[in-house]
């Protein structure tokens, strides 16, 4: 039984008895007895350990993870502070300069985001080493798309950031009318410059959690 310790233990409990997610877990164990994979297996949920269900403000939707040596800790986007930021991130960071005003930092480890309530989920939480989208298709995505629903169920208003084609596919998971949902591009290089760059999405879940009485986020990451 997979442990959270706090209020996702509650709500997702029962997943982890499903068939759909025991086969998960034995194609896991295979791919990490055979296989390079990332994050590693105790970095899994980091996501969801660290953003805890009532906790959860804003989820910014990121696809895999990283499939390159010590990137991936389980967390969308974010990398370890010694790792070099990757293209994808240096694009969230550019974004955030020119419409926030953030400096740059030298990393790119995103947990203080994640202890403000954002929740950086990956649709698919594991990858082999050097094969992107090599765990696609395995199980994962039933499992995201049920914490994404059991969200959407939530009375208190969640602010979904779907960047990319894969995740603004998630829109048809999130019905109540109380959340909000930004879409644009993905940060890619490939597709940055095709309606990322100027979303402005973190000054608009800003100004949307003020109009709610929240707290706005502190996007700045320092530097170290």
């Amino acid at each position: 039984m997979i442990k959270f310790e706090n209020t996702w233990d509650d709500h997702l409990r029962e997943e982890f008895d499903k068939p759909y997610y025991q086969a998960l877990r034995a194609f896991l164990k295979q791919e990490y007895t055979a296989h390079t994979i990332y994050p590693p297996m105790h970095d899994i949920f980091n996501a969801l350990k660290t953003t805890s269900y009532q906790d959860t403000r804003i989820v910014i939707l990121g696809q895999d993870p990283y499939h390159g040596p010590n990137q991936a800790h389980g967390m969308a986007f974010s990398v370890k502070p010694e790792v070099d930021i990757p293209p994808s991130l240096k694009n969230i960071y550019k974004e955030l300069q020119a419409t926030v005003g953030c400096e740059i930092p030298n990393h790119g480890y995103l947990m203080k985001w994640a202890k403000q309530g954002i929740l950086l989920l990956n649709t698919v939480l594991t990858v082999r080493a050097g094969s992107p989208q090599s765990h696609k298709g395995q199980g994962w995505e039933t499992f995201t798309d049920r914490i994404i629903s059991i969200l959407n169920e939530r009375e208190e208003p969640v602010i979904f950031l779907l960047w990319g084609a894969p995740a603004k596919k998630k829109r048809e998971l999130i019905t109540n009318k109380q959340h909000y949902i930004l879409a644009a591009a993905h940060p890619s290089p490939l597709s940055a410059h095709n309606g990322f760059f100027g979303c402005d999405h973190f000054r608009e879940a800003n100004q949307i959690l003020s109009s709610l009485n929240k707290t706005p986020i502190e996007w700045q990451i320092e530097s170290i």
